[in-house]
């Protein structure tokens, strides 16, 4: 489990640089508006995380992609839904400050993608292990 957490967490901050990279470079020099860049900064990082939780985190290379990406997919846009409501509320109904509340969903949607992504979207079959020959 510590294997997954860290590989869980060099995928999911890849992801973000780019997110972050992707938003920065089409809003400056490309003057694109920002919530229309923040929707492309989330299409292209979702692909460095499809693939790093995939090969790396899950280990899931045996799952076939007609199931693992829409199932990802699905799980990464709840996970942006969840975040923007729960951020939200606890903005709107709590005391809390927005870096507090901020790192509160942040922690929340990590656990809650981290399961769904671990118990639904890279579940399979495990691979078919060949048997061992002795010599």
């Amino acid at each position: 489990m510590s294997r997954e957490l860290f590989w869980f967490g060099v995928v999911g901050v890849s992801a973000m640089l780019v997110h972050f990279g992707v938003v920065a470079w089409l809003l400056v020099p490309l003057g694109m508006a920002p919530l229309q860049a923040n929707v492309l900064g989330f299409l292209i990082a979702f692909q460095v995380s499809y693939w790093g939780h995939r090969q790396q985190t899950f280990q899931a290379r045996h799952i076939p992609h007609r199931q693992a990406l829409p199932r990802f997919f699905g799980v990464a846009c709840m996970s942006f839904v969840v975040n923007e409501a729960m951020y939200g509320l606890l903005l709107r109904f709590t005391p809390l400050n927005y870096r507090a509340a901020l790192l509160l969903v942040l922690i929340v949607v990590a656990a809650l993608t981290f399961a769904l992504s671990k118990l639904w979207a890279f579940r399979g079959t495990p691979p078919i292990q060949k048997p061992h020959r002795n010599p």
